[in-house]
């Protein structure tokens, strides 16, 4: 990730070797005891919501802060505290468009304000997942990981 940063638009989409920066937003409920999750409508699994950065995102928390509202309506203010939890690189397949390349995803933890959220065409379910039985909903290894890692976190734990 350090590398990628050294180069030229780190963010661009089109900044395929060996890939580019993408932010995500691990929502925590305002609880603290559950992950609010998409249902990825490509891959099929249950995934925090994110994505590519864009030209009028000013930071990469903004980038996930926008994401969680364009994919579950959720607003999470610029004050709501956003931290890095997480690093991620993930391959991307080719597809006829691109080739394949790898996601460098810096991954944010927020809380959110509410339990309500309202889903878009881009999402096929979401829902709130408590931290204890993530595992029995996902086996995305990087969303676990996150999971282990809130669950031994003592600012997080009730």
């Amino acid at each position: 990730m350090l590398q990628l940063l050294a180069m030229a638009a780190p963010t661009s989409r089109s900044h395929f070797i060996p890939g580019h920066l993408t932010a995500s937003a691990f929502v925590l409920s305002p609880a603290r005891d559950s992950l609010l999750l998409i249902l990825h409508k490509k891959l099929g699994l249950w995934l925090q919501p994110g994505g590519h950065i864009e030209a009028g995102d000013e930071s990469l928390a903004a980038a996930a802060r926008r994401e969680v509202a364009e994919e579950l309506g959720l607003t999470l203010p610029a004050s709501a505290e956003g931290a890095v939890f997480d690093l991620d690189i993930h391959g991307i397949p080719a597809r006829p468009d691109e080739p394949a390349h790898e996601h460098f995803d810096v991954r944010f933890c927020f809380q959110a304000p509410t339990l309500d959220f309202a889903t878009n065409d881009e999402v096929v379910a979401a829902r709130w997942a408590p931290l204890a039985e993530i595992d029995q909903l996902t086996t995305d290894e990087s969303v676990l990981r996150v999971a282990r890692k809130l669950a031994r976190t003592p600012s997080i734990q009730r």
